[in-house]
């Protein structure tokens, strides 16, 4: 936990959840669920496999899934599996969805894989 007014400036690198309502400049990478409370604000990168958002972020995001909470706000790019805006969240910028391997191969198209037929 980071309690309201700690002030941070660089990298933090956790391998647990963690509840941040202080604000950090930087970058923030949890192996966890990273919780951004009311009074939370992070300016800059933010990399977990699960992020709910009361607070404020502005910069990038890549994450599986992605919370915005009411009165929560996100302002940036969104690469994400999942994304959920609550009522009175709000999310300005750029979204893109993340994909695995074998869902963004392309699917063969039968038809063009026939052999040509001969026409006498």
């Amino acid at each position: 936990m980071i309690t309201a007014g700690a002030l941070l400036k660089g990298e933090i690198a956790l391998e647990c959840d963690v509840f941040f309502d202080g604000r950090l400049e930087g970058t923030m990478r949890s192996k966890g669920v990273i919780t951004v409370g009311q009074n939370g604000v992070i300016v800059g990168e933010v990399k977990a496999p699960h992020l709910i958002v009361r607070g404020r972020i502005e910069g990038t995001l890549d994450v599986d899934r992605v919370e915005i909470k009411e009165n929560g706000y996100v302002g940036g790019v969104i690469s994400s599996k999942e994304m959920v805006i609550e009522s009175k969240g709000i999310f300005e910028g750029e979204s893109h969805r993340k994909t695995s391997e074998a869902a963004a191969k392309p699917v063969k198209d039968a038809a063009a894989e026939k052999p040509a037929e001969k026409k006498s």
